[in-house]
């Protein structure tokens, strides 16, 4: 079997690969078509243990490329620097962007797929990825996978446009799944310790510095954290968690608003009215009686 991406050409292809490639002319209807011109997935596949894989673009692609590693070890080269990528890593390379990439001595597992479509940018935003920071660490490898897989399997069933319709709802949940990882902190870092500290004790009392100090930096540092994380600051993000879990006590019990109030760390209960009112708009009381679902 011979393959061929972007002039470089492979003999025979990998043991087990999967790959699809969506026709040139399905592709030009998709793109003027509602919904798939917002995002389109235009190739996608599954490269395990794959020994001597190398691309290279120099001008770039026409589409975003996102690549998952699940084993072994691979490079991607963007803006004159190389980055290791390895398992529970992704890249995500942006339409246009010079690079390189391909496997170490110890061949790599990849699922990828190219995306087009006038969202595409936005996502890449939102996901804080650019050509000096292509490589995002994957708190759920195994979502992101299933994700890949999913399209690839829909892909492989046949081009259609329902089909690509769909694939684009599946896409849309991949690269924000990518977002949401990459705004995330990893396991075991200051800012996820801080977090998991405040989960864990909605209804307790801690200052910025006392939690800085508790994970190990310095309050600004924290604070600086947060704020790119949840977009507000320590005790917002505290607020909203026992905001999140007044409502639930509103929702699914009788307690009177006294009880969730302090249940939730609010020794009075006006003070506590008057913070829910805040972040809701209406009193506990409003809310509560509220018709919901």
């Amino acid at each position: 079997m011979s393959e061929k991406i972007d002039g470089m050409e492979r003999r025979d292809g990998f043991v087990n690969q999967r790959l699809v490639v969506v026709p040139q002319p399905l592709v030009e209807a998709a793109l003027v078509a509602p919904v798939t011109r917002r995002l389109l997935v235009t190739d996608a596949g599954s490269f395990p243990a794959a020994e001597g894989h190398r691309r290279e673009r120099p001008e770039g692609s026409a589409e975003a490329i996102v690549i998952v590693c699940t084993a072994g070890e691979g490079w991607v080269e963007t803006a004159g620097q190389r980055h290791r990528v390895g398992p529970g890593t992704a890249v995500l390379l942006a339409p246009g962007t010079p690079h390189a990439y391909g496997t170490s001595d110890r061949p790599w597992t990849i699922w990828w797929c190219h995306v087009r479509g006038t969202d595409l940018a936005d996502l890449a935003e939102v996901a804080g990825v650019d050509a000096l920071h292509p490589v995002i660490s994957l708190r759920g490898v195994d979502r992101v996978v299933a994700s890949m897989d999913e399209i690839v399997t829909a892909l492989e069933r046949d081009q259609s446009p329902a089909r690509l319709l769909a694939v684009s709802g599946m896409a849309w949940r991949l690269l924000t799944q990518l977002a949401v990882d990459r705004r995330l902190p990893e396991q075991g870092e200051p800012l996820e310790r801080a977090m998991n500290y405040l989960a864990e004790r909605i209804d307790g009392q801690i200052t910025v510095p006392e939690l800085a100090a508790l994970v190990g930096i310095s309050p600004s540092h924290l604070s600086a954290l947060f704020r790119h994380a949840t977009g507000g600051g320590v005790t917002a993000h505290h607020t909203a968690l026992r905001m999140a879990r007044a409502r639930s006590l509103l929702d699914t019990t009788e307690q009177p608003i006294a009880e969730v109030g302090r249940a939730v760390g609010y020794a009075d209960q006006f003070y506590f009215s008057r913070q829910f009112r805040q972040a809701h708009g209406v009193s506990p009381t409003t809310y509560r009686a509220q018709r919901k679902g």
